[in-house]
């Protein structure tokens, strides 16, 4: 059902080349989207990637380079993509500290990725929708769009502020045949996460199964990671027809986190 509803639509992930972003930008890609990978670096390896990911599929893909901390080059994506039937904000960095400790720039660079670029980038997008007649904007934000975490002042603000902008596009949309919806993953088993365990067995003496279920998912009542392949699954899942009318709402695949 998906695969011919999709097919030859254009979906912009951002933050795409590698973890969370190019699960979700796969997952389209097998439901027959052309895309387009996006990240700040501009390496071989990242047109490389985008090249192989379209072969897989048999499908349109190319990689953009643009800084999601810059307005200019938000906007200038969208410009470039040519078509956005779909955009997905993924983009996002993380740092974490208390708040009279914690760094400007870090607190300005966190706001600026991980929110103010998802501003720009369906600023950018809604007018090429709205004269193709049709699109759908996925915001990645977090369990921590819906609840709170010590340390994490700057990350919880922006994607609580991802969750009010997801709202509000799905209100100035809502008469149009475009959609707007955020996902709401709680810990993803991604790479970065992946190389994050062996350190923590050592600083804490556990065993991987020990640190997975008592560190990193201690707050994640299935004591499971959620997938890329299952975030992109959801998106797909929103972009369907048979999505048409879910708008404006969150979406949590974060093993009962927020349901506590």
């Amino acid at each position: 059902m998906f695969d011919t509803f999709l097919k030859g639509k254009t979906a912009v992930v951002t933050g795409s080349n590698s973890g969370i972003g190019l699960g979700v930008a796969t997952e389209l890609a097998r439901a027959g989207c052309n895309v387009v990978l996006n990240s700040f670096t501009d390496r071989d390896e990242d047109h490389a990637l985008a090249a192989a990911l379209g072969k897989e599929h048999g499908v349109s893909a190319r990689y953009i380079r643009a800084d999601m901390s810059k307005g200019e080059d938000c906007r200038a994506l969208i410009e470039q993509a040519g078509a956005c039937d779909i955009l997905v904000n993924n983009a996002g960095i993380q740092h974490v500290a208390p708040i009279p400790d914690f760094p400007v720039d870090k607190w300005d660079a966190i706001i600026a990725i991980n929110l103010t670029s998802a501003f720009h980038t369906t600023a950018a997008a809604l007018p090429v929708m709205r004269k193709a007649g049709w699109g759908r904007v996925v915001n990645i934000a977090s369990a921590h769009g819906l609840t709170a975490s010590p340390f994490k002042s700057a990350y919880v603000a922006a994607k609580h502020g991802v969750v009010g902008l997801t709202k509000v596009t799905a209100l100035e949309t809502a008469e149009e045949p475009i959609t707007c919806n955020a996902i709401c993953p709680g810990y993803v088993l991604t790479p970065l996460v992946e190389a994050q365990i062996p350190d923590t067995m050592k600083e804490y003496k556990m065993t991987r199964e020990e640190v997975v279920r008592n560190v990193l998912l201690t707050r994640q009542p299935s004591k499971q990671f959620a997938t890329v392949e299952e975030i992109g699954g959801t998106t797909v899942f929103l972009c369907s027809n048979a999505a048409a009318q879910i708008t404006g709402t969150t979406i949590s695949v974060d093993g009962g986190w927020t349901a506590l």
